[in-house]
């Protein structure tokens, strides 16, 4: 132990010496689209930084991206603020209604149902509106208004639908078609639009228009709020007042994980993303992948996500509202007890692990990263759960709310739409925050600098997972983002591939090592980076080839 905080002191010295020896940094911008890219590149032209440019990635994302993120939904800003070298995690994830109860959505009979997926019934408080003020007040250097102003724009204007969105509304176009006011935006006399069709959406616009021109407590209180509230208790939800008044962002301390010789600053609790990659670093740590061939490596990684993801089944959930052993959980000894139990030649069965105990988050969200000229970043993963989240527009306002209340644990041990189960941690309660896999983070090391994120649902903290790995192996930002996709939760005992993944050989050598396979037939995850290298002074970014995005350097 002497030896490891020796270790871990002169890892902190060394990349603190790196840093301060390193180039000045470029402003640079990855995001899922180009429009949102361009947003947050005009605002740090304009004289803004790195959280002015965050705000106008994310409302523009909220009106280009809608099946992903928006004003109704929420999500985790990981922020580096290059004055005084602070992080912070912004915690604007959404909370459950004062009125929630833990067995809201479990039917008399235990059939399975929709209420936690579709309509008002499935949302939580939004946090983005709130997030949004909260970095222009005490990060940026721009009014909010100024800020809002891309995204306002092109709401009024419109902008041409793409191939992505139209599969997401050709997915979703039933549920659509429920909603009048999500129809008229989305639909075309009931029918999926042709690609590049103009998408306005004007109510949007005036919502925006209205948090830019008298901030965001028009958003939570008052009598724009109330006509919000009317709405959705009039077609079934149960939102108060009392609800929206109340909401506030959290300032969390983020996660900070040693690997080699990099420090990893990631999203704590009320995401898990950062524990269950911590988690695994640290079994793998046990390990000298130098002397392993490459299906040996990916055979302990997805044994390593197998047994971590257990762990976050049974003990994570909000901060606020449960003890979870954390230190015990990310402690090198934890680690090497449990990669004991990993055999190099066989995968366990997951019901063989320790079961979880019970008592009596795709491709529907989106990522960005974001540097600036100051050393000023921002890794930030916002959603509203599945794509369009609870497919429903509140009349009058033109944004969906999100379906996050399916996040939690409807019930101990039965799996949510990601087919993740949890326990009683993460149970729905009054104003507790579901938990989440949606996993921005930065690592440094003397090399240099990465930002990645990803969405994808339970398949975040795998993407993420690989990427970083990807990035210690010398991979560039582009091959990051372009690679195969690979997956494993616990339950179900599957590893998931995407099509084409792996080869014939790489995949019987997972099965003859008893792994059970499944190639999916969709891609998923939509990852964007940036990277600085520190001895030549490179920025770069890249976008997910699996989407729509962009990213620029200047």
């Amino acid at each position: 132990m002497r030896w490891r905080r020796m270790r871990t002191a002169f890892v902190w010295l060394v990349i603190a010496g790196a840093a301060a020896a390193a180039p000045t940094p470029k402003n640079a911008v990855a995001s899922a689209h180009p429009l949102a890219t361009a947003a947050g590149m005009q605002m740090l032209r304009e004289g803004g930084n790195a959280f002015d440019a965050a705000v106008a990635v994310s409302a523009v994302l909220a009106v280009v991206e809608p099946a992903s993120s928006g004003v109704g939904g929420g999500g985790f800003y990981l922020l580096h603020s290059a004055k005084g070298n602070r992080d912070v995690m912004v915690d604007a994830r959404e909370a459950a209604p004062l009125a929630a109860r833990a067995d809201m959505y479990v039917a008399p009979d235990r059939a399975p149902g929709t209420s936690s997926t579709d309509g008002p019934l499935a949302a939580g408080i939004p946090g983005e509106p709130a997030a949004w003020a909260h970095l222009a007040r005490q990060y940026g250097r721009l009014p909010l208004s100024k800020s809002l102003a891309p995204a306002i724009q092109i709401a009024r204007d419109g902008f041409p639908l793409y191939a992505r969105l139209q599969n997401a509304i050709r997915v979703k176009q039933a549920r659509l078609a429920a909603s009048p006011d999500a129809a008229r935006v989305f639909l075309d006399n009931g029918q999926v639009p042709a690609v590049g069709a103009l998408i306005r959406q004007p109510d949007l616009a005036a919502t925006l228009e209205l948090l830019a021109r008298k901030g965001v407590d028009a958003f939570y209180r008052g009598e724009w709020a109330d006509r919000l509230v009317d709405g959705i208790r009039r077609d079934g939800g149960i939102w108060t007042r009392e609800d929206l008044a109340r909401y506030r962002v959290v300032e969390r301390k983020p996660l900070t994980l040693h690997y080699r010789d990099a420090t990893l600053v990631t999203a704590a609790p009320p995401s898990s993303g950062g524990v269950v990659i911590g988690e695994v670093l640290n079994m793998l740590s046990e390990y000298d992948f130098s002397h392993l061939d490459r299906d040996t490596r990916r055979h302990l990684t997805l044994e390593a996500l197998r047994r971590a993801f257990r762990d976050r089944a049974e003990y994570l959930g909000d901060p606020d509202f449960v003890q979870m052993p954390l230190q015990r959980l990310l402690s090198a000894d934890y680690a090497a007890g449990m990669a004991t139990s990993i055999r190099l030649d066989r995968a366990t069965p997951s019901d063989m692990l320790r079961p979880v105990a019970e008592e009596s988050e795709g491709p529907h969200t989106t990522h960005f990263s974001v540097l600036d000229a100051q050393g000023n970043r921002v890794a930030a993963t916002i959603s509203v759960n599945l794509f369009f989240g609870a497919t429903y527009v509140v009349p009058g306002t033109g944004f969906l709310l999100n379906d996050t209340m399916d996040d939690f644990s409807i019930e101990a041990g039965k799996p949510n739409a990601f087919q993740l189960v949890g326990a009683a941690a993460n149970a729905v309660g009054p104003a507790k925050r579901a938990l989440s896999s949606m996993t921005p983070t930065f690592v440094e090391s003397p090399k240099g600098l990465l930002i990645i994120g990803s969405p994808g649902g339970s398949t975040i903290i795998s993407n993420v997972l690989f990427g970083i790995l990807g990035w210690f192996d010398g991979m560039s930002a582009a091959q990051i983002v372009a690679m195969p996709r690979v997956h494993h939760q616990y339950l179900p005992d599957l590893v998931t591939l995407e099509p084409g993944a792996l080869s014939a050989d790489e995949r019987a050598a997972l099965e003859r090592r008893g792994h059970h396979v499944s190639e999916g037939r969709n891609t998923w995850g939509n990852t964007q980076v940036i990277t600085w290298d520190y001895q030549t002074g490179e920025v770069v970014t890249a976008s997910d080839p699996r989407g729509f995005g962009a990213g620029l350097v200047y």
